[in-house]
């Protein structure tokens, strides 16, 4: 190795990672943001399913949905539950919407917000005479 290049690899590898930690710690952030966005709508869809019957109603919705964020993430993204009956396509369902926001920077910083949706196909009384 010549004499003038000594020392050429610590500066090398400081200009890489400067490159590469932020790239690492990106990816990292859009997988936490797309794990609590998949998770919250699928404890929507749950919810919704939960209020599908014809003797349920919509709190019966926010509360499955509560219990399975609070189990599977954290009480902080099951603070803004809502639940109601929407018609989508001429049917009516049940409609869950969570929204809640994630750090930035995983556990502090600024958040990033997100809004999860889902819904079940209500059961209706059926219709009598005719």
């Amino acid at each position: 190795m010549p004499h003038h290049e000594r020392g050429a690899a610590v500066a090398e590898f400081v200009l890489v990672m400067t490159l590469l930690v932020p790239l690492v710690l990106g990816i990292a952030q859009v997988a936490l943001v797309m794990h609590v966005r998949t998770t919250a709508t699928a404890a929507a869809s749950e919810g919704a399913r939960a209020a599908a019957p014809i003797d349920a109603a919509p709190s019966a919705a926010v509360e499955r949905t509560r219990q399975i964020i609070v189990d599977s993430l954290d009480d902080r993204y099951a603070s803004d539950i809502s639940a109601g009956y929407t018609i989508v396509d001429g049917i009516e369902t049940t409609q869950v919407v969570v929204r809640g926001e994630v750090p930035a920077l995983g556990l502090f910083g600024p958040s990033v917000g997100f809004e999860a949706t889902g819904h079940a196909v209500r059961a209706l009384e059926p219709e009598v005479g005719g």
